[in-house]
């Protein structure tokens, strides 16, 4: 046992539109302590230092509190993070990703902690922002599941960005490149327990894009129908032939990391079958099958209902969750803020590529620190 283990873990953040990034930050603060503390800004905080969020701050803190990892969530948590913060929910040190947060001054966040010793830092998940998701719902794209090429119109808009750009011009946190799935990182995320002797074992199976609270809510609803959830995942072309456009938003392997950092969620299926069969309901040992409230479209293969056998069987329950939003409300609710999500996404790549350059310039001269570079604008 390292001598970290015992010791309570800050982390903060803004949280807005919850994903695998956010969830392996918070995955690895973890393993740095017994017990995970983390707060969550609210909306005015967050419209004030970065600009508007897309969720709100009571889904915002539905969603860190679905999170596996997380013990405690601190409703109302401030920007800055001081060390009053830390003493007062009685954390030992900070732990933020290998990025830079940024207030609506330009200073370090985490300037504070950082000073005296009570922080820490973790690689940041490569290939994902909330910023780049937005973009990719404003841009109605589908190249983040469609094999990319060097020209033509699947290079994606981070290519062409960055073609178009010096690579002092933008922001290697805002900007980011593509996600690159491993076993590793899926491993990381799972809970690797099999079903025990006597559980009733509950299946169900969709999109699950943009992952959000509607589908903490209804997962969680799933969850009491049994004892042990296994959730099926659609490949990207499934999604895309009943749902169209630029679905999915989330590629396949960024929608299995969303989904298994869920604390209701046990097992995921990679790929699983738009109709549920028998063979999938007796490889599963699957005692129910559940579906929300959502239109069902039958199989485009045979016409049929995909949900017909275990119908047949008794086996299917459709439950209402009482939380009836989609991917496509949160899609409106971007669309409807564009100009003021696409003038957030610029001010705040700005700002961070201002500390890039002043970091460029101290690596020529003297030595400093991070801290010490925003120091100097004080």
């Amino acid at each position: 046992m390292s001598e970290a283990k015992g010791k309570r873990v800050w982390c903060d953040g803004c949280y807005d539109m919850v994903h695998y990034g956010h969830a392996n930050q918070l995955r690895q603060a973890k393993q740095l302590g017994e017990k995970l503390v983390v707060g969550v800004h609210t909306d005015d905080e967050i419209a004030t230092h970065k600009g508007p969020p897309v969720f709100n701050e009571q889904e915002r803190y539905k969603m860190v509190r679905a999170i596996k990892w997380v013990d405690e969530v601190v409703e109302a948590a401030p920007y800055i993070t001081t060390l009053e913060t830390l003493d007062e929910y009685d954390c030992d040190f900070c732990v933020h990703g290998d990025d830079i947060t940024l207030s609506a001054d330009g200073k370090d966040t985490y300037h504070l902690v950082k000073k005296t010793g009570r922080y820490k830092e973790v690689p940041r998940t490569q290939g994902v922002s909330t910023t780049e998701i937005v973009g990719r719902m404003l841009l109605a794209t589908k190249t983040h599941h469609e094999s990319e090429s060097e020209s033509g119109e699947s290079a994606s808009w981070n290519r062409t960005q960055e073609l178009a750009q010096s690579p002092t011009d933008h922001s290697p946190w805002t900007r980011c490149s593509s996600f690159l799935p491993t076993s590793k990182k899926i491993v990381q995320f799972a809970e690797g327990k099999e079903p025990a002797p006597g559980d009733k074992i509950v299946y169900t199976v969709g999109a699950f894009d943009m992952f959000h609270v509607g589908h903490i809510d209804f997962l969680e609803k799933a969850k009491k129908m049994g004892n042990y959830l296994i959730v099926g995942l659609h490949t990207d072309m499934e999604v895309n032939k009943y749902k169209g456009c630029n679905y999915p938003i989330l590629n396949l392997h960024e929608r299995v990391l969303s989904v298994l950092a869920c604390r209701y969620v046990n097992e995921v299926v990679i790929g699983a079958p738009y109709t549920v069969t028998a063979e999938t309901l007796d490889h599963f040992k699957v005692d129910v099958v559940v579906h929300g409230m959502t239109t069902v479209e039958p199989d485009f293969r045979t016409g049929k209902d995909p949900y017909l056998y275990p119908k047949q069987q008794g086996k299917f329950v459709q439950i209402d969750s009482g939380n009836h939003l989609t991917t496509t409300d949160i899609i409106q609710r971007i669309i409807l803020n564009r100009l003021n999500y696409e003038r957030r996404n610029k001010a705040k790549e700005a700002k961070e590529v201002a500390v890039i350059k002043k970091m460029k310039e101290m690596e020529k001269g003297e030595e400093k620190k991070p801290e010490e570079i925003f120091e100097m604008d004080s």
